[in-house]
């Protein structure tokens, strides 16, 4: 693919890019990155100590960390920590950040902009110090966005109230959000609303003074929501993705993906496997996690799992599975990995259905590659992106009651087995054609990163 922006003067001119500290973040800032980096730009990845990425996978840029950075230990972070990150990041962590900011722009080569996470929302504050353009990378789907943006009003509705069982579950469309239900808005907040809100809400201020945003997904599958959301964030709006198009899968992953599971996958057939994985943070109680274990077995079909150790509450590993589920292991229909390739497994002829948490990039991921979805939202942009999948793009199914082996065998055979899985998989590689074209020359993506770096070189 010709990703040549023709006609441009850029002499390396320097970017630094400043991604959040979490897998689901950390990746497609690194892709958009190297998108950056192909256009002409010389790029400087600012990065904290922990879950700090990998330079020697990035030899084409400087990694610079943050001073400090290291005295926080959140290798163990969940979604219950992720509120109390962002506040500690934004707070503790942006003196060191405009100190790094202010050497990097008294050298020779200067900073033409400066690119963050949203969630660095703190960051708004140094780059209007330091009379710097700052322009917002939001690593989640414009409809999460909407619902996100809204998140404080809602509050004050009572969407959020802890503990009320009823509204979690709730079937209600989300008044100007639909189809959006109230059990769609994101769980975290049942343990700190306001907290959370707060987040959302400093989230949102700072992005509406940044200079302009950059998605990872594209015109074809997000243009209705671009249009609301445009509504109340005027700033200019850069539809890119899917970043991780444009270039060979690389590795930007904190833990190490086990390889063999693509050689697993080469013993079965076209569309016949189910790959299961529920991300980097999603922990799950030992009572859901045998459910899933025999769903998968009493559904008699073939599934590569991914099982992280400590991912399971109480274990280390694979000790609460019973010896019949391991027989189904060692006669070779399933495999159980600590963590797999995922794009090559997605893109693997064998995949037929992913079971999948719906973070982002899992989902566009499973989309380009024209896999059908399970949904088993946890938490966050997770459930809005699970109902889209189900309800709006129709491209899978989500599992309504949480994790029940009935239910879990019966989405299983609806989308690997019976005639709607067949309509389901027309359907995504119908929006998989899209996103070849929209990559091209001339494409929606192509054309609006050609935008980008004019934007760029306005400054």
């Amino acid at each position: 693919m010709d990703n040549t922006i023709a006609g441009k003067v850029i002499n390396g001119r320097r970017l630094v890019l400043l991604p959040l500290p979490l897998q689901g973040h950390l990746s497609p800032m690194l892709q958009l990155a190297n998108i950056l980096h192909s256009t002409g730009f010389s790029i400087t990845i600012l990065h904290t100590l922990f879950n700090s990425p990998n330079p020697s996978n990035y030899l084409h840029f400087t990694f610079l960390p943050i001073p400090g950075t290291c005295e926080v230990n959140f290798s163990d972070i969940d979604k219950d920590k992720v509120v109390s990150l962002l506040f500690y990041i934004n707070s503790k962590f942006l003196d060191p950040v405009r100190e790094c900011l202010v050497r990097l722009m008294s050298e020779d080569d200067g900073v033409a902009c400066l690119i963050t996470d949203a969630q660095w929302f703190g960051t708004q504050s140094v780059a209007d110090g330091l009379k710097l353009p700052r322009i917002v990378h939001r690593t989640s789907s414009i409809s999460s966005f909407l619902l996100f943006a809204k998140s404080p009003a809602l509050l004050d509705t009572g969407c959020f109230r802890q503990g009320i069982d009823e509204e979690r579950k709730s079937e209600t469309l989300v008044q100007g959000l639909e189809p959006l239900k109230v059990k769609d808005l994101p769980k975290f907040l049942t343990s700190e609303p306001e907290g959370v809100c707060k987040v959302l809400e400093l989230m949102a201020k700072a992005t509406k003074r940044a200079q302009a945003l950059i998605w990872n997904t594209f015109k074809e599958l997000e243009e209705r929501d671009l249009e609301v959301l445009s509504q109340d964030f005027p700033n200019p709006h850069f539809l890119i993705g899917p970043f991780h198009k444009y270039f060979p899968a690389s590795s930007s992953s904190l833990l190490t993906p086990d390889e063999t599971s693509l050689s697993w996958l080469d013993k079965h057939p076209p569309n016949s496997v189910i790959y299961v994985s529920f991300g980097s943070l999603v922990k799950i109680e030992e009572s859901r996690f045998l459910e899933i274990a025999w769903g998968l077995a009493n559904s008699k079909q073939p599934f590569l799992w991914v099982v992280r150790p400590g991912s399971i509450e109480g274990s280390g590993w694979l000790e609460p599975l019973p010896d019949e589920f391991l027989e189904i292991i060692v006669e070779g229909r399933g495999y159980i990995v600590k963590w797999a390739p995922q794009q090559d497994v997605l893109a693997h002829r064998a995949t037929g259905c992913f079971w999948t948490h719906n973070g982002w990039n899992s989902t566009l991921e499973s989309i380009c590659e024209g896999v059908p979805m399970i949904c088993s939202p946890s938490f966050g942009d997770q459930l809005p992106n699970a109902r889209y999948v189900s309800d709006v793009w129709k491209i899978g199914v989500e599992l309504e009651h949480g994790f029940e082996r009935e239910e879990i065998e019966s989405a299983i055979n609806r989308v690997l087995v019976d005639e709607e899985g067949l309509e389901f998989r027309n359907r995504i590689n119908n929006i998989k054609g899209k996103v070849d074209i929209c990559l091209k020359r001339g494409g929606s993506s192509y054309s609006s990163l050609e935008d980008l770096v004019d934007f760029i070189l306005s400054f």
